[in-house]
């Protein structure tokens, strides 16, 4: 009886005190680290972060900042949602110009999406009539988030 008293005694003060760990930078930390020394991809995933509200606070205009950052290093993913984002104008001001233009730049790269909202599918060239109009308003709904979410799951 008395070892046991004296374990649960022994398991209560080391739960109370505090873990004694090596230092090493947080992960998030080390991504802004790599993100501040232009790498497009820690700069697109810290984007996705405030987009998101994931790990940080929720905000467009961050968001739009360092995705902008990837997006003119050629990564495809920011530039698709820089697109949405001058569509929507969210964290940006509207302008559906310079999200042409970033549609342009991801089609020239293949993203399939940005080529069917430009009107280059051939898929659905010939086929029946398609309001490309109305096709982009709503990518630039879902695009934001479901390429912010793509963004996070690549290592």
């Amino acid at each position: 009886m008395f070892k046991i008293h004296r374990l649960l005694v022994l398991s209560a003060l080391l739960a109370l005190g505090a873990p004694v760990q090596a230092e090493e930078p947080a992960p998030q930390s080390a991504m802004q680290q790599s993100a501040e020394q232009g790498d497009a991809k820690a700069q697109a995933k810290f984007g996705a972060m405030y987009l998101l509200g994931n790990g940080v606070a929720k905000d467009e205009q961050k968001a739009a900042e360092w995705l902008l950052k990837a997006a003119n290093q050629g990564h495809v993913e920011a530039q698709m949602i820089m697109a949405a984002l001058f569509d929507r104008g969210l964290g940006v001001k509207n302008d559906v110009k310079t999200a042409t233009q970033w549609y342009e730049k991801a089609a020239a790269q293949g993203n399939t999406s940005a080529l069917a909202i430009l009107g280059r599918n051939p898929v659905a060239k010939g086929g029946i009539a398609f309001n490309y109009q109305a096709m982009r308003l709503s990518a630039a709904k879902q695009i934001p988030t479901e390429y912010a979410k793509k963004i996070l799951l690549t290592k």
